[in-house]
């Protein structure tokens, strides 16, 4: 049960509330209800496939203001706008922040359906890379100083003799700091550590 995706919906209406997760809970997802945004920023961010049905018209904080606290912070957290009327402005506002869709009240059932699953499958697909970027993380990290400097010269295109007399070390030495940094960063070739080194370069700079 506590795997199953999460559908949260954010709505002070406790009418459409009460449709949606009925809705919700017969497609075989987990519901869960808030009637304001506050209510529903104060519980923990799960770490299985989730999705926001958010009403864009809450008092207090709305639903676009929602969208401004959680952009970044949840982005495997897919955004499905739902509203009363129809207004265009507020409608390329939420999509052009990130939203993946909206749809006016009353909406037919199965254009929900569809569209939470898309969002489910987007969210489930951004805590797979996030998975795979701590798992790259956890292995740079156990690089040493040394072996940290070998590879990023050796990302910079160096070659092993040039790199051995930037540090002052035999090539022969080199070779065998960059076997250990291609182990331990689980790279196929050099092509690949390549790859792996841009994919965490945001969050060391």
């Amino acid at each position: 049960m506590n795997n199953l995706p999460i559908v949260f919906v954010v709505d002070d209406d406790v009418s459409v509330r009460e449709s949606l997760e009925l809705l919700i809970d017969q497609a075989q997802w987990r519901p869960q209800l808030f009637d304001s945004a506050p209510a529903y920023l104060a519980q923990p961010r799960p770490q299985v496939p989730n999705c926001l049905v958010l009403d864009i018209n809450l008092p207090g904080l709305n639903g676009l203001d929602l969208q401004n606290v959680i952009a970044g912070d949840q982005s495997q957290t897919p955004i499905i706008f739902i509203t009363g009327y129809g207004d265009v402005p507020l409608t390329v506002r939420a999509m052009k922040a990130g939203a993946v869709e909206f749809l006016t009240k009353p909406f037919d059932d199965e254009v929900l359906l569809n569209a939470i699953a898309d969002a489910l499958e987007c969210s489930r697909a951004a805590l797979d890379r996030e998975g795979d970027l701590r798992v790259l993380r956890e292995a740079h990290a156990t690089l040493t100083p040394r072996e940290q400097e070998v590879l990023d010269m050796v990302v910079e295109g160096r070659m092993n003799k040039v790199i051995a007399s930037d540090l002052g070390i035999s090539e022969i030495t080199v070779k065998a700091h960059r076997g250990k940094v291609m182990r331990k960063m689980k790279a196929r070739s050099l092509a690949d550590l390549v790859k792996k080194v841009a994919q965490l370069s945001p969050p060391l700079d």
